[in-house]
């Protein structure tokens, strides 16, 4: 089994940390709306008791530039506190689908001013941590296709896809060479969403358009490292990390529609373990599942199904780093506020306490005893496909339902 074992605990939280701004101009902030910023002490030492030593988190840029080139942490500093307070080791989102008032993302400004911010965090970050991990811009490739391409993500663009990714992987690269001069020891994360997409009807036209669709993961890592578009400056070494997101309704096939989505029965539906191995043969880096979770009962399932994948993988010798919940807090709904319930750990009463969702809290603690096992040696892999499927086929249909709506 592989593993540099670079995190302080193989399972990591996740928080949700969306600040971008719906349909309606209504800013998000769900590190607010959890309140978390205001519990982030007592967070942290409720995951520990589960184990979770290490946790993704974000940087809420629209409230620390709030005018240009005036930076102020104080949204950040009580969460990086509470790290020192307990020892958690954190891995920081600079950019996590925000960013300030009245800046246009297409814009020479957006990476002028990305890069200057990169700058004051970074600064800020070794202050306080000897090898920071961050990760410059969260979900390139989803984020430029939600909101460049499709328009459903603010700014609502359509058929700017490209232009938003390369304007992203700019800010990226810019900002990597920036940070790294301020602080050499800092680790670099680059995540993106892992797919799956084939034609629905193999004919040529639809067999070319999955592939692109199943390419376009790829393409803005394959920038940053200098695998494609040499001009913008991309090199191998500016990424120490690979994290792959990875939800039940990451599969489907092309063209899309109502429907398309791949469920977890479908013989047509690829293992994860062959994504994982897909993306370390192509860039021969540890590689860890940034997020995954799904809502309601099955929870504990999806985690049972997730963890023999991952442990698949690593035992055909890619090097997995871990597996991060997320998000490890219930949150509201991005559009409609509804209680998604879809973390370890719900809504906060006044003193700071967070129920826990016992079923995958059971199916946590009996995975962490079987990747400790697996890591040390100490047990031999052996596939375990006692999921039941009609369960995820179902969720996964649900999700798709959501996800629709949530887009129309």
């Amino acid at each position: 089994m592989q593993s540099t074992q670079a995190f302080q605990s193989f399972f990591l939280g996740g928080v949700e940390c969306s600040t971008h701004i719906t349909r309606e101009g209504r800013r998000l902030d769900l590190v607010h709306a959890t309140r978390h910023d205001q519990f982030a002490e007592s967070d942290y030492r409720l995951m520990q008791r589960y184990g979770i030593r290490t946790v993704r988190e974000g940087f809420r840029w629209h409230l620390i530039e709030s005018r240009p080139a005036h930076f102020d942490f104080a949204s950040a500093t009580p969460i990086i506190r509470a790290a020192h307070a307990t020892d958690m080791q954190v891995i920081w989102d600079l950019w996590h689908y925000g960013w300030p008032d009245g800046l246009d993302i297409f814009s020479p400004e957006f990476v002028e001013r990305f890069v200057a911010f990169a700058e004051a965090a970074a600064r800020l970050l070794s202050e306080s941590f000897e090898e920071p991990f961050i990760c410059p811009i969260n979900e390139i490739s989803f984020f430029s296709f939600a909101g460049g391409e499709a328009g459903f993500f603010f700014p609502f663009a359509h058929r700017r896809g490209d232009e938003m990714k390369r304007q992203l992987v700019c800010a990226s690269i810019a900002a990597i060479k920036a940070m790294r001069a301020i602080n050499p020891r800092i680790r670099i994360c680059h995540i993106d969403p892992m797919i799956n997409v084939i034609a629905e009807e193999p004919t040529p036209e639809n067999v070319a358009m999955a592939q692109a669709y199943h390419e376009s993961q790829f393409a803005s890592c394959d920038m940053i490292t200098g695998r494609a578009a040499p001009e913008l400056g991309g090199r191998n070494e500016l990424v120490d990390f690979i994290g792959l997101n990875y939800y039940i309704h990451n599969q489907w096939t092309a063209p899309g529609h109502a429907g398309s989505m791949l469920v977890p029965s479908d013989p047509r539906y690829r293992h994860v373990r062959d994504l994982l191995q897909e993306n370390y043969s192509r860039y021969g880096k540890p590689i860890f599942v940034a997020e995954t979770g799904i809502e309601d009962e099955t929870r504990p399932a999806w985690l049972r199904y997730i963890c023999n994948e991952v442990f698949a993988a690593m035992n055909a010798g890619v090097p997995m780093e871990g597996i991060c919940l997320y998000p490890i807090l219930n949150h509201p709904g991005w559009d409609d506020d509804r209680h998604c319930h879809n973390g370890l750990f719900d809504y906060p009463n006044e003193n700071g306490e967070r129920e826990v969702y016992e079923p995958l809290a059971i199916e946590l603690a009996r995975q962490q005893r079987r990747a400790a096992r697996l890591i040390s040696g100490e047990e031999t892999f052996i596939d375990r496909r006692e999921t039941d499927v009609s369960a995820l086929d179902w969720a996964a249909h649900i999700m798709e339902k959501r996800t629709d709506e949530s887009r129309s």
